[in-house]
């Protein structure tokens, strides 16, 4: 059995057997809902023998490609990550450029979706996954939709989204929807073992049934080092949170870091974590407006000390 049939069984007994042009995956940030995508392509590329809950076998050539990360039939469509001089977008979006290489004046993007349906599939269907549909821009989706109601050479879409009420309607009534939910704990226990990983049980409280936190624990597990640091820091002396505070800059990743900052003070009284949460958004909302980092964690160290009653 694959980590995915593990994990998501019963909803790959479903998408195995699918035959429309599109499906739509809902849940939360960090669900599962990429790998159970990929799951979905492995599945309808697969040409060995399924598994019980109808997954792909994970052994044929296709299964071998899609785990390399090298699959020929399998596009992966997300925002664009960083504007045409480098900085990080201020606002997630997936243009019409992601869709026609002739709209991709800057060449945002390395393989275009309309081109890539274009060509016949090495295996059996291409499969276009759309990670964050609710990010879709009106001329994208317009165009997608042309592609969605007839998809060259039987192309199958995945369209993934944590909001549903963000994803346009158009994209909404011509997928299938398909719920992917936060599992047990066990089961991410499982997953771990699996992966040669040690029993963590903070990392298993911190994934709160989110599989998709396991991916790649290592970095989870220093940023959850970090928040401890820094708040450990806070109590300590001024010059011991600004120095923590320093440190945190330098290995700040904001994939990460709020979110296990926010767990580390999840034991905190309501109002010191109403303060703390306050000024992390702050600190959000500078490094967004590319505000100078070491200020902007300065003045985040101290206003953490005030939330906490060290000032």
């Amino acid at each position: 059995m694959t980590a995915a049939a593990d994990l998501h069984g019963p909803l790959l007994e479903q998408t195995g057997a699918f035959r429309g042009n599109a499906l739509l995956l809902t849940g939360p940030a960090r669900v599962g809902k990429l790998d159970v995508a990929r799951a979905v392509a492995a599945q309808h590329n697969c040409t060995g023998e399924r598994g019980m809950y109808g997954e792909a076998c994970g052994q044929c050539a296709s299964c071998r490609a899609l785990a390399a990360g090298a699959h020929p039939d399998v596009l992966l469509v997300e925002p664009r990550a960083t504007t045409s001089t480098g900085k990080a977008a201020r606002r997630k979006l997936i243009p019409i450029g992601a869709v026609l290489s002739a709209r991709d004046k800057a060449r945002e993007y390395e393989t275009h979706v309309f081109e890539f349906l274009e060509v016949r599939p090495t295996f059996a269907r291409r499969v276009v996954i759309v990670q964050g549909a609710e990010y879709l821009g009106p001329e994208a989706a317009n165009a997608l939709l042309k592609l969605v109601e007839e998809p060259p050479h039987g192309a199958l879409f995945v369209f993934l989204a944590e909001d549903l009420r963000a994803v346009l309607p158009t994209i909404v009534s011509r997928s299938a929807r398909l719920n992917v939910t936060p599992v047990s704990d066990p089961a991410l226990e499982r997953a771990l073992l699996r992966a040669g990983q040690e029993p963590d049980a903070e990392l298993v409280a911190f994934a709160a049934g989110r599989a998709g936190v396991l991916g790649d624990p290592e970095p989870v597990r220093a940023a959850l080092q970090d928040a401890r640091e820094l708040t450990n820091a806070l109590g300590e002396s001024l010059l011991g949170a600004l120095e923590a505070a320093e440190a945190l800059e330098k290995r700040f990743n904001p994939a990460w870091h709020p979110e296990t900052l926010r767990f580390t003070w999840r034991d905190q009284p309501p109002h010191v974590r109403a303060r703390a949460d306050a000024a992390l958004t702050a600190l959000q909302e500078a490094l967004e407006a590319y505000a100078s980092p070491s200020l902007s964690f300065q003045v985040f160290a101290l206003a953490l000390r005030d939330a906490f009653g060290h000032a």
